[in-house]
């Protein structure tokens, strides 16, 4: 397919606007580290919340749910959606916490929780940890996604696509800080939903509506079993995806629970608590439920709709990658105009990502690392410009990284595994005054050391150390139908590890854990802490957050699974869910405003 002129004026005029954003927020910007990267604390929560979901809605996103939609069916779509439960523990128990505690990044967290050599070790690891190593894997995915997408609509080599995208990224997020990603994101956001929407309605009006989509699929011998099914069982997972998917949702999902990176950058720069709590919640509405059915819909759209007119030749491409299944539906559907918008669209996307993650991750190199080790007390100018040094050197780290990766959807689990250890650590080293530095360091090197068993074995291995006869188990352990089981083992391993290593070394020094206590005054089990502070109040109650949490579940769920079942045909069941999710939002809304302070 190629575009005609109308497509690429539209093109144009959204790389256009972007430009001038990033133009007009340079000076903004400019003049602090605390501007760059925290807009100098000053967003509302609804641009927050968007633009955490506008970097959610990635390049990636569309292109790897159509890819799963088709090989699996719809339920394969928890790989992903299990995250929304960690991100509502999020908002009544975290939100409130990052805001207080009146950081840059979350890595500097560590040194007013812990303090000594290995707090200041710590806090270079995790700098590295998540601003090189997680940051290069997320942004290596989503340029493979871009990639993927140009190869098919564009006819565009890797590198060129990797060279245009890249570098308009580049430019404003370099120039911009925080606040051009945010304006951007909120145009992206805007401009990614309606062209996913506009492509999900054309493929409703082709097939027939719900009742045509859902008939169509049912009776399509090519279709993966059970391919419309929303909930996992028997019918459409053997035994050992079912005990996976049961620990996903089980204790899984404690991997966002605390909130970290890019989404905890938001809550920072968010202008009061209040606005922290509501930005977080308005994300897991628009990441989890909005996004999620267009993209859905395209993939099962795909199945009755293509090859089209490609033939035998597309077939072949999309059984060696279903993930070009959604550019190839953009290429079947849409008329001239349209084809360009959407085209735009996926730009919006791949840059609402990219530009958060290139100003995430420079702020680690720069405020955990450079400012702080290497080069101490110069001026703000000095830093800013330190800081878009630092964003155009990541920019090439993610293009090599995406340079050597050829599945989406095995970089989300390799994420998934990579960050899975310290899940608990992360979450009670707020709440647990024991918690120290070296039980951090410890959850750290061993889920690293684990996500990797495989390469570290092969190594093993080839010196002696390993039994080569090893390698073939510890293979098929590394294969895709392993793939929670391992996730859930790292969890719990790593939960042992350092735990252990917590109990067998001293706490932390008792001023630190008082200034800490002082702070951000987090509850929990404080009990040493606590009393030597007896005048703080701890605000809010735990029943409190906890029924918040409850209702806040059935809100997202019940609202996502009821458009589910009203877009395959079901709206008895859709419908019935649909008031549910309004009942429980309402009541999740009103808990949330008391624990924001705010007087319902």
């Amino acid at each position: 397919m190629r575009l005609t002129a109308p497509d690429f004026w539209v093109i144009a005029a959204y790389g256009a606007i972007v430009l001038w954003i990033g133009w007009y927020f340079a000076r903004r910007a400019g003049g602090s580290v605390e501007d760059y990267f925290v807009a100098g604390r000053s967003l509302p929560w609804w641009l927050a919340g968007t633009s955490i979901a506008a970097t959610w809605f990635a390049a990636d996103a569309p292109l790897a749910t159509a890819g799963i939609v088709r090989e699996r069916g719809i339920v394969a779509n928890w790989l992903w959606w299990y995250e929304g439960t960690g991100v509502l523990f999020l908002v009544f128990f975290y939100a409130k916490l990052w805001r207080r505690a009146g950081i840059v990044t979350d890595a500097e967290f560590i040194e007013l929780r812990y303090s000594g050599r290995p707090a200041a070790g710590l806090r270079v690891f995790s700098a590295l940890y998540q601003g090189l190593l997680k940051n290069a894997v997320v942004m290596g995915w989503v340029m493979l996604a871009m990639v993927k997408f140009s190869q098919v609509l564009l006819g565009w080599d890797p590198a060129l696509t990797l060279l245009v995208a890249g570098v308009v990224a580049l430019l404003y997020t370099a120039a911009s800080g925080l606040w051009g990603v945010v304006a951007t994101d909120l145009l992206q956001f805007v401009v990614g939903m309606v062209g996913s929407i506009i492509l999900a309605g054309l493929v409703l009006a082709r097939v027939g509506g719900p009742s045509g989509l859902a008939e169509g699929v049912r009776g399509l011998a090519t279709a993966p079993p059970a391919a419309l099914d929303l909930a996992p069982g028997s019918a459409n997972m053997g035994s050992l995806e079912l005990a996976s998917f049961l620990l996903l949702m089980g204790f899984l999902w404690v991997r966002s629970a605390q909130g970290d990176g890019y989404l905890a950058q938001r809550l920072f720069a968010t202008r009061d608590e209040r606005q922290s709590l509501l930005a977080a919640l308005w994300f897991a509405l628009a990441g989890i439920v909005l996004m999620t059915w267009p993209w859905v819909i395209v993939g099962l759209g795909s199945l009755l709709l293509l090859p089209g007119a490609g033939g035998a030749e597309v077939a072949a491409q999309l059984a060696a990658d279903p993930e070009l299944a959604y550019p190839m539906m953009i290429g079947e559907l849409l008329p001239v105009g349209l084809r360009g918008m959407v085209v735009a669209a996926f730009f919006a996307a791949f840059m609402s990502t990219m530009d958060t993650h290139l100003c995430w991750g420079a702020s680690y190199m720069v405020n955990d690392i450079y400012r702080r080790f290497l080069v101490r007390d110069r001026s703000e100018a000095h830093y800013v410009f330190a800081s878009r040094a630092a964003v155009a050197l990541l920019a090439i780290v993610a293009a090599l990284a995406a340079w050597q990766m050829t599945s989406i959807q095995r970089a989300w689990i390799y994420i998934i595994e990579l960050t899975a250890g310290v899940a608990f650590v992360w979450m009670l080293r707020w709440y647990w005054w024991r918690v120290n530095a070296w039980a951090e360091i410890a959850a750290m090197a061993s889920s690293l050391v684990l996500a990797n068993g495989r390469i570290l074995s092969a190594g093993m291995a080839r010196v002696g150390i390993l039994p080569v006869e090893w390698l073939d188990a510890l293979t098929r352990l590394y294969g895709p139908e392993y793939d929670f089981v391992r996730a859930s083992a790292i969890v719990l391993i790593s939960t042992i590890v350092w735990v252990s290593v917590a109990l067998a070394t001293p706490p932390d020094a008792p001023e630190r854990l008082e200034r800490f206590y002082r702070k951000v005054r987090p509850g929990g089990w404080w009990g040493p802490v606590a009393a030597r502070a007896p005048d703080v109040v701890v605000e809010g109650t735990a029943g409190r957050k906890w029924l918040g949490f409850a209702l806040s579940v059935t809100f997202l769920y019940s609202a996502l699974l009821g458009i589910g079942y009203v877009v395959t045909d079901r709206p008895g069941a859709g419908l019935s869910l649909i008031v549910l999710s309004l009942v429980a939002g309402t009541l999740t809304l009103g808990i949330a405003r008391r624990e924001a302070g705010e007087a319902t």
